[in-house]
């Protein structure tokens, strides 16, 4: 892996998700110079504009600028934000087609470019086509990211943090599994404000039942959103921000990815939702979670359910 001159990003695909992740971006400060592609290119001038236009209030400067794949050559990261969305109803392992097709082309002018370093993608469905841009791409696995399931895991951090009257950033709690209908809460092993959730499960009972009516509002949130707005774009944005800033910092955070597992929970040549440390060189090593029975049964179904989906492909 050669190192870019600074911390360049090139964000390929300039729609809703794609510009909250450049507005989230261009206001926390930490990259030299974004470049965005994307095919509707009056759109993307006007947004590029308008995103220099907001500079000024950032904390450090962004340079952002009409890309081309050229500017992949130099680049930190490439982020995938490119391909067909979500349609109201429509999951997103549907997307699979569709969008396999247009990350093939996409990787393929990237990598054509001289492009060394870390991707992160997520055009949905994340977990399959992370898989494909690995293999697509040629890179190590863990120079290769989806955005996996950082912003379920907020969502039901947000949701746990309202329940008991603290701030998300004091309730520690994962989601796993696919970043879609067959992803698991890990209550296990999660924490609110220091105490063990499982401790509060033993005294309880009937918490069980609570637990997992928030996580469907969780595992069904994108649904309502989608249904009311036409697209997911802020809490994403923020999270794929979120992990850049991990990347480019090189901070070594444990972050819920889509990573790929080797061995881990069992599971081999799968890119699933876990958290991983990640660093200046992509992810270091997957955090493998210690799972109840019944939480191990749940991530196996959800493997299954997009090992049957790659299969198709791979």
């Amino acid at each position: 892996m050669k190192v870019s001159a600074g911390n360049k990003v090139v964000l390929i695909g300039a729609g809703d998700v794609g510009i909250a992740y450049a507005f989230s971006l261009v206001n926390q400060g930490f990259c030299d110079h974004l470049a965005i592609i994307d095919i509707d290119e009056k759109k993307l001038e006007g947004n590029v504009m308008d995103l220099n236009h907001g500079v000024v209030w950032a904390r450090s400067r962004t340079k952002v600028t009409k890309g081309t794949y050229a500017d992949c050559e130099d680049a930190a990261m490439v982020v995938l934000c490119a391909g067909a969305a979500q349609k109201p109803g429509e999951t997103r392992l549907q997307l699979v087609d569709k969008n396999m097709h247009i990350l093939k082309g996409i990787v393929d002018q990237v990598m054509g470019n001289g492009f060394d370093g870390i991707f992160l993608v997520a055009s949905n469905p994340v977990d399959v086509l992370t898989y494909a841009v690995w293999k697509y791409s040629g890179l190590p696995a863990h120079r290769v990211i989806g955005s996996g399931t950082i912003l379920d895991s907020a969502r039901f951090r947000y949701m746990l943090g309202e329940m008991y009257e603290v701030a998300p950033t004091s309730v520690h709690a994962y989601i796993i599994g696919e970043h879609g209908d067959t992803e698991l809460p890990v209550l296990s092993s999660a924490t609110i404000a220091g105490v063990s959730m499982r401790k509060q499960l033993e005294k309880d009972p009937t918490l069980e039942a609570k637990l997992e009516k928030i996580f469907e509002d969780t595992r069904d949130s994108a649904y309502t959103i989608i249904d009311a707005k036409g697209s997911t774009s802020y809490g994403i944005g923020m999270g794929l921000a979120r992990i850049t800033r991990a990347i480019i910092q090189n901070q070594d955070v444990a972050l819920p990815v889509s990573a790929l597992l080797r061995g881990e929970y069992g599971q081999q040549d799968i890119y699933i939702g876990t958290p991983a440390i990640i660093n200046r060189k992509g992810i270091r090593r997957v955090v493998e979670l210690e799972l109840t029975e019944h939480e191990q049964e749940r991530l196996q179904k959800s493997c299954d359910t997009l090992r049957e989906v790659q299969s198709k492909f791979f």
